[in-house]
């Protein structure tokens, strides 16, 4: 399966997100705990976010696969793909389109050969080497990084930088999602590098405010990534 180019993904981390406005007890049913993260998944989705990538390595399966089926009612027609990170078998359960493989999972050939021809199969990579096997093994893209430095890596972290993204980007044919410090500052040095699109967090989790704020807010980031691309 194809993605757009360029490829505009979100990757979740809900410890960024407000806790829901009344306290949570232990009764209290999942959805409820996960609502500000449902909210915000549907809120990118509806502002044109193509890929939402479900990170959250604390979630059970059955509460990952609520997650992802109640997300995708509520997105309607919008055209976002929800990939659930990792869990093949849950990303399966959930009828998800598709699966994010870290750079140590399993073979992307291994996963390639039990899920369905349209099932979306990405993986992190951190060098040109790992992006090639990748490509090889029948992945649809991979995201590649840290190219900037980060709020979500530790200070001091080492990042791959431009000259490594163009290498990579120019080494493979599927999308190179560069991930890693993005924002509307640096995205147009990432797309005249050679990306097919970018993947970040904070980027969409650090915005706040009411719901139809947030919404436009979101919209106009993704129009401002965009923008950055079809420049270069």
């Amino acid at each position: 399966m194809s993605l757009p180019r360029p490829c505009v993904c979100l990757v979740t981390d809900r410890s960024r997100l407000a806790p829901p406005s009344e306290p949570v007890s232990e009764l209290v049913f999942e959805a409820d705990r996960l609502g500000p993260l449902a909210d915000r998944l549907v809120l990118a989705g509806e502002a044109g976010v193509d890929l939402l990538q479900i990170r959250e390595p604390d979630l059970s399966a059955v509460e990952t696969i609520d997650l992802v089926r109640g997300v995708r009612s509520r997105l309607g027609d919008a055209p976002a793909r929800l990939v659930v990170n990792d869990r093949v078998d849950v990303a399966l359960a959930a009828e998800a389109d598709g699966v994010h493989l870290k750079s140590d999972s399993i073979p992307t050939a291994l996963v390639r050969r039990h899920v369905p021809a349209a099932f979306l199969v990405g993986r992190s990579v951190h060098a040109i080497d790992e992006a090639r096997a990748a490509a090889a093994e029948g992945a649809d893209y991979v995201i590649f990084g840290t190219v900037f430095p980060s709020g979500s890596k530790p200070r001091g972290h080492q990042t791959a930088g431009l000259a490594a993204l163009a290498e990579v980007s120019r080494a493979v044919g599927i999308p190179v999602l560069a991930i890693g410090g993005i924002s509307l500052n640096t995205v147009a040095t990432a797309a005249e590098a050679g990306a097919g699109g970018v993947a970040a967090i904070g980027l969409f989790f650090d915005a706040i405010g009411p719901m139809d704020d947030l919404r436009g807010r979101l919209a106009q980031t993704v129009a401002g990534l965009r923008r950055a691309f079809h420049t270069h």
